[in-house]
């Protein structure tokens, strides 16, 4: 989608407004395995680029999630707590959260590239 980034470490970012949405990319659902349970952050709660703000537990292991922005959680998507499974179903609309947002990872890709960086690294 050109309205979305994605990151090296497998989130997506798609901007919307003065706010962005953050999840994970459907490589990093597959990846995962079946999403179990997820633990996410309080609104109003910081976000730093490279540093993790949430995690996902599937019947593999626990995963962080690593923020691509610098910013402030304005929004939890709720609906993941009780239906973690929605991120496997369609993990580009399971967004995790969403911020105001002060500063983006430098090198966030577009969908061609991250395509490309996915290929090269399986």
């Amino acid at each position: 989608m050109k309205d979305m980034r994605y990151s090296k470490t497998h989130e997506w970012v798609k901007t919307e407004g003065a706010v962005v949405s953050v999840g994970v990319t459907e490589y990093a659902a597959e990846q995962m395995g079946d999403a179990v349970f997820v633990e996410l952050p309080e609104i109003g709660a910081s976000l730093k680029i490279g540093k993790p703000f949430a995690s996902i537990e599937s019947i593999k292991a626990v995963s962080e999630v690593i923020s691509p922005v610098t910013g402030r959680i304005t929004e939890i998507n709720q609906s993941l707590l009780d239906s973690p499974e929605a991120i496997n179903r369609d993990a580009l609309s399971a967004w995790l959260i969403r911020a105001e947002v002060s500063a983006f990872d430098g090198t966030l890709m577009d969908e061609a590239e991250y395509n490309k960086a996915v290929s090269v690294s399986e």
